[in-house]
């Protein structure tokens, strides 16, 4: 298994993106934080919205050359905003596809000539509804697809310079349902993962050789119920 080096997470103030930062560090490398909050781990971060592109790529250029390059990315950070098309707001169905979908291009757009000297991996993250589709989820399930899409591109595109991985996760115990009406949130008996057992899967992923991918990896509760 390769050493992890510099890794750059998105959304790496909270849920997946915290417990990925905490879990790069534990196994030896040094987390690099794209997030609008400012993390509550020691570590070189950036305040950036990722629906700002130009500001994202920037913000990524900037952690890198501060740390000496990049080993690998994690584009954890996603939002949502759930309810029937004609109900959400457009400018908030929008905001998703920016964060989750756009904002994910841009940080690759930028990271890209870092990983192709370093060889490294960058990790994506879609869900288990950007495989299968819910009704009152059209911007998530939009922006994910999309995310499949773009990870399945990405990787041949940069074969044999970057790896590509996109991680395909079901629900989690975060803070992703707070703030939601309760018809969108999971109920008190959901199965759902813990976070940190995410992360563990995505160091495996990154830690890969070079020349040796994990393309795409479903990574759920064992009783996930929008999977499959």
């Amino acid at each position: 298994m390769e050493q992890l080096g510099n890794v750059l997470i998105t959304g790496g103030s909270s849920g997946l993106g915290a417990a990925a930062v905490r879990a790069v560090a534990a196994h030896g490398g040094t987390p690099l934080v794209l997030d609008r909050n400012a993390p509550d781990e020691p570590v070189k971060y950036r305040v950036v919205d990722l629906a700002d592109g130009r500001a994202a790529e920037q913000a990524v250029r900037d952690l890198a050359d501060s740390a000496g390059g990049l080993d690998g990315v994690f584009s954890a950070a996603g939002i949502d905003s759930c309810g029937s098309l004609e109900s959400v707001p457009a400018e908030e169905w929008e905001q998703v596809v920016r964060v989750n979908l756009l904002g994910t291009a841009a940080v690759a757009r930028a990271a890209l000539p870092y990983l192709r000297r370093s060889r490294g991996t960058f990790v994506t993250v879609a869900s288990t509804l950007g495989i299968n589709a819910v009704p009152d989820a059209t911007a998530y399930c939009a922006s994910k697809f999309g995310v499949v899409g773009f990870s399945r591109a990405l990787a041949a595109e940069t074969a044999g310079e970057v790896g590509v991985t996109a991680l395909v996760p079901g629900g989690m115990h975060t803070a992703f349902f707070d703030g939601r009406d309760e018809q969108y949130k999971p109920p008190p008996d959901a199965k759902l993962n813990q976070p940190e057992h995410v992360a563990e899967t995505v160091v495996f992923a990154l830690r890969q050789p070079a020349g040796c991918e994990i393309r795409e990896m479903v990574v759920c509760a064992s009783e996930e119920g929008s999977w499959p």
